[in-house]
């Protein structure tokens, strides 16, 4: 009997963006499972930090310059420093401007951010679908 695992991140979908790596053959049933839990071990890490941001600097709403500014900061984000490069500065900014950004960005609620678990709201099948298609291009952006 197959033993079910409940995974946060759709495991057909990784097994999916995995194999869309022509040197990737075979991938062994464990593999997407492990990935999907590192995956959400690795957002909750992120959003923990992104919390902090967003508290010390006691605003209501996480916002991309509080993942910005965290990702900046924290060692263990370093890798994704080049992703945020273009996340405008709220000090380099204008006061009207930095509160058009917020409202204009993807702004979460701090009530439906994961905290000791809570869990954010699902997302439409649209959404879904339109981020697993920029992981693909992306995927094959960066093989060519």
């Amino acid at each position: 009997m197959k033993k079910k695992y409940k995974t946060k991140f759709p495991v057909a979908r990784i097994k999916k963006i995995m194999q869309l790596d022509e040197d990737v053959g075979k991938v062994a049933q464990a593999t997407p499972i492990l990935i999907s839990k590192a995956l959400e071990l690795f957002m909750q890490s992120l959003i923990d930090q992104a919390c902090q941001e967003t508290r010390i600097r006691n605003a209501k709403r996480l916002s991309a310059v509080h993942l910005k500014k965290t990702i900046e900061t924290v060692d263990q984000f370093d890798f994704l420093k080049d992703v945020v490069a273009n996340v405008p500065d709220p000090s380099a900014m204008s006061t009207s401007s930095s509160v058009a950004l917020a409202s204009e960005s993807t702004a979460t609620p701090m009530e439906d951010v994961k905290v000791e678990g809570a869990t954010r709201p699902s997302r439409s099948r649209k959404a879904k679908t339109t981020a697993v298609s920029k992981v693909k291009q992306e995927a094959r952006e960066e093989e060519e």
